[in-house]
């Protein structure tokens, strides 16, 4: 049995591992089939290995066999938390507190996913990238490496807003591309590309694809300049070449 610190109510389900030196709070819930990695903590209240329910009429949620949630080590998960059978996480992430994490969901190592932030299913998220508090990141979402989006940013994926069959056939959330920074508040319609070291202002509203490594900002977001060198992702001292 790997050495486990667990609090009052804990339930670990037949069948989930849970690696060494992992701390568990109170009244954690995980679920059969899921995988810890090792000097993993997990705040009080936080359920791992959800099965995702569907409504009857979602659009975007199918019930199907999905594979177990995979924890990298050295993980820290916030109390309150949700995270789905079907997830994975890299290693050394960082999940906040009431924060929601879907199926089929794919989260590269050393990424921040903020307090009450909601990360829908389908969706892939890059390494290093920070999800600020109270973001949405719509399902069918693509987010690449060193990406930052800021408080209460929100991601769309379906604009013929919940009417008509038709629009099945084409819900799509934002692409982020590397480096993509996005300020508080701002809206990003459905099927954006983002380019590569494009920064979006607060408040913004993006409703077209946006080149690299240039400043948009306004209601609809429009070019404001260069980003300037000094701030471009190559020149930061946590930036890792591509493999």
């Amino acid at each position: 049995m790997p050495d486990i610190q667990k609090g009052r109510n804990t339930v670990i389900e037949d069948g989930a591992k849970i690696g060494e030196n992992c701390v568990l709070g109170h009244n954690v819930v995980i679920h059969s089939g899921v995988v810890i990695g090792d000097n993993v903590t997990v705040g009080d209240n936080t359920v791992l290995g959800k099965e995702p329910f569907r409504a009857s009429n979602s659009a975007t949620t199918n019930l199907q066999a999905l594979p177990p949630l995979n924890i990298g080590s050295d993980t820290t998960i916030g109390a309150s938390c949700v995270i789905y059978k079907g997830a994975s996480l890299g290693d050394e992430c960082f999940v906040g507190d009431l924060a929601t994490i879907r199926e089929r969901t794919s989260i590269g190592e050393k990424t921040i996913v903020g307090k009450g932030a909601t990360v829908e299913n389908g969706t892939t998220v890059g390494k290093k990238v920070k999800i600020e508090t109270g973001a949405y990141i719509t399902a069918f979402s693509r987010i690449e490496d060193y990406c930052f989006i800021a408080p209460e940013v929100t991601f769309t994926n379906d604009n013929f807003l919940g009417r008509t069959e038709e629009r099945k056939k084409h819900f799509k959330g934002p692409t982020l591309k590397r480096g993509a920074r996005i300020g508080a508040n701002a809206t990003i319609l459905p099927g954006i590309v983002i380019g590569e070291d494009t920064l979006v202002a607060a408040g913004s509203v993006v409703t077209k694809d946006l080149q690299a490594r240039k400043i948009y900002a306004g209601v609809p977001a429009r070019y404001i300049r260069e980003v300037p060198k000094e701030q471009l992702i190559e020149e930061q001292v946590f930036y890792e070449e591509r493999e």
